[in-house]
């Protein structure tokens, strides 16, 4: 059976770990990279079974570069570990990339409950994804779900190491004329009892939309 690593950037996500990682497909191996939690997560994580590595440097993009890098398969996943995306779908996102009819697939997040994507999250990633398109990217989303071939994706040499990111990829792929395939995947609620760092508050968005746009400067 093909394995893939699924990198799943971590602060604080005990709530949720257990039914993420229990909705893995098969050959789907969990790499949880650790950013600094206090509630146990890398514990928890462990005990279900997970490859646990630490990124002390605080930032998403600290933590999901430090996963690429750790992970030894060929093409690699990453998805947020809160809840809200279904590992499930991870196979579909695989799929063109294992075909080799993408160098990148990522998720287009379609709402699965009122409420679960606030208005000010929502409407700072349209803006940024407006502007990938006049670059010629057709995306709608900076999703934080997607599939790639693990040597590509170092080869691009990202360098943002906060929330800017996934968009820093989004514009190095499309610098390269890469062939990027968007799926619908579904969005819905955070695990109870957690909160999200981007979408939880408009300072949050606020913060995440000024990270990226450092990036397009």
């Amino acid at each position: 059976m093909e394995r893939f690593d699924v990198v799943l950037p971590c602060l604080d996500e005990a709530g949720a770990l257990p039914a993420v990682l229990g909705a893995l497909p098969p050959g789907f191996r969990p790499l949880v990279v650790d950013n600094g939690s206090t509630d146990g997560t890398p514990e928890i994580a462990r005990r279900l079974g997970a490859r646990v590595v630490s990124e002390p440097r605080r930032g998403y993009g600290a933590a999901v570069h430090t996963g690429i890098e750790q992970a030894d398969t060929d093409i690699v996943c990453v998805i947020d570990a809160d809840g809200s995306l279904d590992p499930a779908e991870l196979p579909r996102l695989v799929e063109p990339v294992l075909a080799g009819r993408a160098d990148l697939a990522v998720g287009r997040r379609v709402p699965t409950a009122r409420g679960c994507w606030p208005w000010h999250a929502r409407a700072g990633n349209a803006l940024l994804a407006g502007l990938l398109r006049r670059r010629g990217l057709p995306v709608h989303d900076i999703g934080p779900v997607r599939a790639f071939r693990r040597a590509d994706v170092l080869a691009l040499g990202v360098t943002d190491r906060a929330f800017g990111y996934p968009l820093e990829l989004l514009l190095r792929a499309a610098e390269r004329s890469w062939r990027v395939v968007e799926l619908d995947v579904g969005y819905g609620p955070r695990a109870k009892g957690t909160r999200s760092k981007v979408s939880g508050s408009v300072r949050g968005t606020l913060r995440a939309v000024n990270d990226m746009a450092a990036v397009l400067r």
